[in-house]
């Protein structure tokens, strides 16, 4: 597929490259671990809650709930109440522990709860679920980059990868965050304009867009079946959602290590409600561009034919014996016979209009609606933007998996169990976390030049993330909530979870993604207290059993004291 991009769009897409390298430049100047790892804790509200938001919400989200719209389903909207339930949860329970405790990452909470097991067991499904989750986002912005672009895949991938890795390595914490909230703003107007330039090309607006879209389809908005393996139903939505959010803004370092760098508790709370109020723009912003594509296509079917006959030169025989068998019925009486492969479904899906829609489906193409719609109806220059939009998005992941697990490893691995690792000088320290960011980085940009054999965006967002989040989720709510969780239990409960959820989601895989989440939380959490209950004498235990409660009534205990000595 040939380039769509122009001269002045190749000068926004460097240009905002360079920005985000030289702004890794201008915070080069990190003389010590505390600086590089939590910025100083000095972060403002503002930063904090919109580097979450761009950190959190990737190129997958840019790709995938489009595609989930425009292909049957507004019901990942149902996301939104699941983010706004859990969010109590992590602002009032999950950020005020790691303040009051002064983590430097969430696991440091589990070694005070349990042992330092259970931390280093904790920490490495942290490591685990970010790198698949950063080989996933990248893959999802290098296909929509090169169906724009006409690119190499490999290419895009690797050269998002280092310009992310170059400046986090520069930068530390503080480059990342600033340059998050830079991507946000790129992440946002891009959307916004995105949905103009559709309700620009309908004819009667925003109300035939909606009016084509509706029209003789049913259960958009809900689908309360049980069907586990049905694509986007409700009730997963709800769950999954619930539950990946609370792993994500509450357990997961990636959002964690934000918190940790705010002035305070306060600033991390309000920095989280600003994350959530993000969320109701973008979500639905996003289904709105689903939205607006399925009804372009719809009336200008041809306009997608391209993709399907690109698609059919490399689908397996089955797909492609099936669509060309009804192309090649119909083409004797709509074109003639000699015509081009894209040229015949061009005309079959003019006269057969309905059918466009679930064969793109089918066969996993909704993910490049949105970069041919850019292709054809982006003017220059702004194509730049979109593809500048969909790097800030990948990047803003890659910079913030890469930073996060290289924290991880050196507070929860190498300090904990390798002390004398430990370099003697702040320069040494530097050396080597800037050396692990690149290494972290580069095992990362490998993986996601494989990960798409696992499926659509989607599928492969939830898949890689999923297996390990959900038994992630299930020991700190153990620790948190469960004074009877022992350490023997929740450790090898966990091992016993993840292996269980890694197991469920291949032989399951026609199951909805969504349905690991439960099924791997309660999974770890039902065997984690079965075999708690074991009582088994040399069993390592904490000093005492730091529940949320017990933090609490330290916390207060402390207050009260504060207020008797002043």
């Amino acid at each position: 597929m040939s380039s769509s991009l122009h001269l002045f769009d190749y000068l926004v897409v460097f240009g905002y490259l360079g920005f985000s390298i030289g702004l890794g430049w201008a915070l080069r100047r990190q003389s010590n671990r505390d600086e590089f790892f939590s910025a100083g804790r000095s972060m403002g509200r503002v930063v904090v809650g919109l580097s979450v938001m761009a950190t959190l919400f990737s190129a997958n989200s840019f790709v995938m709930y489009p595609a989930a719209a425009y292909g049957n389903s507004l019901r990942l909207a149902m996301a939104l109440v699941a983010f706004w339930a859990m969010g109590p949860v992590v602002a009032w329970v999950f950020i005020p522990v790691y303040a009051q405790l002064q983590c430097t990452t969430a696991y440091e909470y589990l070694e005070l709860r349990f042992h330092v097991s259970v931390r280093c067991l904790a920490s490495a499904l942290f490591i685990l679920l970010r790198i698949g989750w950063m080989a996933a986002a990248t893959f999802a912005a290098a296909v929509a980059i090169a169906g724009i672009s006409g690119v190499d895949r490999i290419v895009i991938t690797v050269g998002l990868g280092v310009v992310a890795i170059v400046y986090t390595m520069m930068g530390g914490l503080r480059a990342v965050m600033w340059t998050d909230v830079l991507q946000f703003f790129v992440f946002f107007g891009t959307i916004l304009f995105a949905a103009a330039v559709l309700i620009g090309q309908s004819e009667g607006g925003a109300a035939q867009i909606a009016t084509t879209y509706f029209e003789g389809r049913e259960n958009l908005w809900f689908d309360f079946s049980l069907d586990p393996t049905l694509k986007y139903g409700s009730i997963a939505i709800l769950v999954g959602s619930f539950l990946e959010g609370l792993s994500a803004f509450g357990a997961d370092q990636v959002a964690v290590q934000r918190y940790i760098a705010a002035r305070n508790a306060r600033a991390s709370q309000s920095g989280f409600l600003i994350t959530l109020l993000g969320l109701l723009v973008v979500i639905p912003g996003l289904l709105m561009i689903g939205m607006g594509l399925f009804s372009y296509f719809q009336q200008a079917p041809q306009d997608l034919a391209p993709v399907l006959a690109e698609h059919l030169e490399t689908a397996t025989a089955k797909e492609a014996l099936a669509l060309r068998q009804r192309i090649e019925a119909f083409a004797p009486a709509a074109v003639d016979g000699s015509a081009g492969l894209a040229t015949q479904i061009s005309a079959y899906y003019r006269q057969h209009p309905g059918g466009l829609h679930a064969d793109i489906v089918e066969m996993d193409l909704a993910d490049q609606a949105m970069s041919q719609f850019v292709r054809l109806k982006f003017p220059p220059g702004l194509v730049g933007l979109l593809v500048a939009a969909l790097m800030a998005a990948t990047m803003s992941s890659i910079d913030s998996g890469v930073h996060s697990i290289t924290t991880a490893l050196v507070i929860d691995f190498r300090d904990r169990l390798l002390p004398a690792w430990r370099p003697q000088t702040e320069a040494g320290e530097m050396w080597m976390a800037r050396a692990l960011v690149v290494a972290v980085g580069a095992l990362a940009v490998f993986l996601a030049c494989f990960v798409g054999e696992l499926g659509d965006v989607f599928t492969v967002a939830k898949k890689t993330v999923g297996a390990f989040a959900a038994p992630l989720l299930a020991v700190f709510i153990l620790g948190l909530f469960v004074s009877r969780a022992t350490t023997f239990g929740v450790f090898w409960g966990t091992w016993l979870g993840a292996g269980f959820t890694l197991w469920f989601s291949d032989y399951f895989d026609h199951w909805f993604s969504l349905w690991i989440f439960p099924v791997g939380f309660l999974a770890s959490l039902g065997l984690s207290l079965v075999l708690s209950c074991i009582p088994w004498r040399g069993r390592p235990t904490s000093q005492k059993c730091l529940t949320f409660w017990e933090v609490r009534r330290s916390t207060n205990t402390d207050s009260q004291a504060g207020s008797e000595n002043a």
